[in-house]
């Protein structure tokens, strides 16, 4: 029989028994290259990816035969972390699968694990790019929302606006990123309207600042609508951050007590994040059944053998308590309505996947990105196997600041399907209207109209032909050190 080992009442994202410096367990011995080559960060990289890395077995460059601990083999490896002195080309040029779409690095991992936390350097505008129709080289932004509290909410720019420039320069696929994603922590936005198909300039300046440690709250919009018989939750949630899980039980508790019985849940702009806060999230959504799997993990073949050698099978069951040990507080639903553009990732497609064995999922919008991989960040911390730990911080190699946050595997719902590469497809087709992009919350946005008319069975007001279809290039969130990443604090070790 295997053992089926779980995790739902520890602190830890995915922590099923962490590593620590008393374990008898650590990564084993590989080759080591000259100390005096220089080669301390490609040296970290190989060495995490060797082992922990999804398609280790498919790429040659980290196959286990390629550098024999000898001192010819040192040599040879010697060599080959010497062939790229940028650790960043190196990662991705030399260690990286070809089909990998989300693997990545960082130059400062203080930086990667503080926007795992929802802490960054921003003027708080969040927008999406979108190519012109007359000049396809030509691109203009439009803002999706605006977080609270930040430069941007003090200035006159609001959902749905448009701009086509920064400081007078008109934004390409050339220089969008050095404009508005480069060095200065200021710019003017040209703001644009739209006229005919394309948006054109309209003569007015939006001055934004980035500022230091802005923190996001995911809960961007909580509120509870009552139409007819029904009583309507709706939450615009933009990140699974696990530092707001308390807030967000706190939320579906009001939901719980005011009578809820159905659920809106606005996952267009959520890239993804905690493996942990989803299965919360979920639970607060369907049920606390501890003994329902949300998902199983699957990892590499080098792992994958030590899993089985120990007749240990890696799931994740709904859980009863959030980390701190306060009661879930649950809606106990059947059904949920889900909205969701390609913008939609990771964390948030586990949710739409893991539940759908469970309820009625009612997708609304648009196919999601289609990220089915998790990972974990990894630092130069041989002692405890490179995986990333707060406490542990001051054993981190002072001389490397790097970090990498490579996939390690695939979550399969209960019903065993983890395959979504293409995305998760919609039930209601609908897209985000250029000249129609209402406000989040609002009863007469299209999408919430949407989900109410499902709902009500009334015809929306608010939805109408879709004039101007969004089709967005990329996002502000594609630019932070998460990106669209689904992410554990550790690995399950078993030994």
């Amino acid at each position: 029989m295997k053992k089926s080992v779980t995790t739902g009442l520890f602190l830890s994202l995915f922590l099923i028994f962490s590593c620590s410096e008393n374990d008898d367990f650590s990564i084993p011995d590989t080759v080591d290259p000259d100390p005096d080559a220089g080669v301390e960060v490609q040296d970290f990289m190989w060495k995490a990816m060797n082992f922990w890395y999804f398609w280790q077995s498919d790429v040659e460059n980290l196959s286990d035969a390629k550098f024999p601990n000898t001192p010819e083999g040192s040599a040879l490896y010697t060599e080959f972390l010497s062939s790229e002195s940028d650790p960043g080309k190196f990662f991705d040029d030399k260690l990286l699968f070809s089909e990998d779409r989300f693997s990545f690095f960082s130059d400062d991992y203080v930086e990667l694990t503080q926007s795992l936390a929802g802490i960054s350097k921003s003027n708080g505008l969040m927008f999406g790019l979108v190519r012109q129709k007359a000049n396809n080289s030509e691109l203009y932004g439009y803002v999706q929302y605006i977080v609270p509290n930040s430069n941007a909410s003090t200035k006159n720019i609001k959902r749905g606006d448009l701009f086509t420039g920064v400081n007078g320069t008109t934004l390409t696929d050339q220089n969008y990123i050095s404009l508005l994603f480069g060095d200065s922590d200021s710019y003017t936005l040209n703001m644009a309207s739209i006229v005919g198909e394309n948006a054109e300039p309209n003569g007015n300046d939006i001055q934004l600042t980035k500022e230091v440690d802005l923190r996001e709250n995911p809960i961007f919009l909580d509120e509870i609508i009552e139409i007819q018989d029904s009583k309507i939750g709706y939450l615009a949630y933009t990140g699974f951050t696990n530092e707001y899980d308390e807030q967000l039980n706190t939320v579906f508790g009001r939901f719980k007590s005011s009578g809820v019985n159905e659920l809106v849940l606005d996952l267009r702009y959520n890239p993804g994040g905690s493996v942990n806060t989803a299965v919360l999230l979920s639970s607060m959504i369907y049920g606390t059944n501890s003994k329902d799997v949300f998902l199983t993990a699957l990892y590499n073949e080098k792992y994958q053998k030590v899993l089985d050698d120990s007749d240990t099978e890696l799931r994740r069951f709904f859980a009863e308590k959030t980390g701190k040990g306060t009661a879930i507080n649950t809606l106990n639903l059947k059904k949920v309505y889900i909205l969701t553009t390609t913008g939609t990732a990771s964390a948030s497609e586990l949710i739409i996947n893991g539940l759908r064995p469970y309820m009625d999922i009612v997708q609304i919008g648009e196919t999601t990105r289609g990220k089915n991989e998790f990972s974990v960040t990894m630092v130069d911390d041989r002692d405890n196997n490179y995986i990333y730990s707060a406490e542990r911080a001051s054993k981190i190699n002072s001389k490397n600041k790097w970090a990498i946050q490579p996939l390690l595997g695939r979550n399969e719902n209960a019903e065993g399907f983890s395959n979504f590469t293409s995305g998760l497809l919609p039930d209601e087709p609908l897209q985000e209207d250029i000249t129609n992009m209402g406000v989040l919350g609002d009863l007469k946005e299209p999408y919430l109209a949407k989900a109410i008319e499902l709902i009500t069975g009334s015809s929306a007001k608010g939805i109408q032909k879709v004039e101007l279809p969004i089709e967005t290039m990329t996002s502000s969130k594609m630019f932070t050190p998460l990106k669209d990443n689904m992410y554990v604090t550790d690995p399950p070790i078993i030994w």
